[in-house]
């Protein structure tokens, strides 16, 4: 069964990306642990992690993509699954810290020694061990998701509603994670990190292996994404995106289809903070700004929704040229951003990667149009040639 789902989930793009994802993941690294500083093939360690958060942001717009692009549910709120992930690998860091901190004490974090906590709060327990931190990263962003969707979607919640209570959403857990009694660090949230696994976060080595394994998560999530949507389910979902209603009367739990594909979103969206938390070294409640969800949407819209490739594309050329412009022009990007999203809007509404998809299938179209016409033309000269010989 996995073997077919594989399979059937590994076209010729995907194949492609997924490729190139295992070559980064090998090749980055080498160039920066295995060649000299002064070597031109040199990749610096602030590149190696700058990088790393890119792949990161590649695989929360493909998280999105998969429920915006194929199920038409424009979320605004998956940055609040993002972070969720992120504070979840945040409270694992802080764990290992011990009594390295600025107070000393081998189990209470700085913020809450600082608060004059007691105790170590409930919620905290088990976050020293790395599978129970793991697990976490994708129940809490998971379980959150699938009690939002269970509500949402029972009640027939769609269009600009949806996205609106998703935004509310993200806005609340932004109020709450703010409050220091929450036990999540308030304002300043968590920072300070030290290892990960028994390794110095701050070594070459671990950025190294970090930005393999985001590369590798991206790898996984794109082959299961594309596996989804190439699958009976898929086609399902594309159907109640265009026409969810004869979907609905076609005899279709539309809401379990929903929920299935919005909570398995945010799980990647989850896994996608965690790994992001570790190659910037502090999580707090920013992460949950509105603002943050709207940028994945520009992302998505730029790359291309409903692609799967295209989302990775548009948070990899997007956000790379905010690390250059924001450093050339900075009081200008904020207009270039919004200027690039109704460029794409008005002249690319496909995105750069669904565009180019549609004039690849122009090309192979009218290819096969001229064989077509050439073949006839020969047939017709071929049956033309007896006659006149007779």
């Amino acid at each position: 069964m996995i073997t077919s789902f594989l399979v059937k989930s590994l076209d010729r793009t995907i194949v492609i990306a997924v490729a190139i994802l295992i070559a980064l993941a090998v090749l980055v690294p080498a160039l920066n642990l295995l060649t000299a500083p002064d070597h031109p093939l040199h990749v610096p360690t602030y590149l190696v992690s700058l990088f790393g958060k890119y792949l990161t942001y590649a695989l929360l717009a493909l998280a999105l993509d998969l429920v915006w692009g194929f199920c038409g549910i424009l979320s605004l709120g998956h940055a609040a699954f993002f972070a969720l992930g992120g504070y979840a690998m945040g409270m694992y860091l802080m764990r290992q810290i011990g009594a390295r901190g600025s107070y000393g004490d081998p189990l209470l974090p700085d913020f809450m020694v600082f608060l004059n906590w007691k105790e170590l709060p409930w919620f905290w327990y088990g976050f020293d061990m790395f599978w129970f931190a793991a697990l976490m990263v994708l129940l809490v962003p998971g379980l959150i998701a699938f009690v939002f969707g269970w509500f949402a979607f029972r009640s027939r919640v769609n269009g600009v509603y949806l996205s609106i209570i998703t935004q509310a959403m993200t806005y609340a857990l932004l109020l709450a994670f703010f409050r220091n009694d929450m036990g999540f660090g308030g304002n300043n949230g968590l920072t300070d990190f030290k290892d990960i696994l028994g390794f110095s976060i701050q070594a070459n080595g671990t950025r190294a292996a970090l930005f393999a394994a985001s590369a590798l998560a991206l790898a996984i999530s794109l082959v299961i994404a594309s596996g989804i949507v190439r699958s009976k389910l898929g086609k399902v979902l594309v159907a109640l995106r265009d026409a969810e209603s004869r979907t609905r009367f076609l005899g279709y739990r539309v809401e379990h289809m929903k929920l299935f594909a919005f909570t398995v979103s945010a799980m990647m969206a989850g896994v996608a903070g965690a790994l992001y938390v570790p190659q910037v070294g502090i999580i707090n409640p920013g992460e949950f700004a509105p603002g943050n969800s709207i940028e994945v949407v520009i992302w998505t819209a730029v790359g291309g929704r409903g692609t799967l490739i295209g989302p990775i594309v548009g948070a990899i050329l997007v956000n790379g040229g905010k690390s250059i412009f924001t450093a050339a022009f900075p009081e200008f990007w904020l207009f270039a951003l919004g200027g690039l999203f109704v460029l794409v809007t008005l002249f690319l509404p496909k995105g750069v990667v669904g565009t180019a998809q549609d004039f690849l299938a122009r090309r192979r179209a009218a290819r096969a149009m001229a064989r077509r016409q050439n073949g006839d033309v020969e047939g017709g000269l071929a049956a033309a040639e007896p006659m006149a010989a007779e």
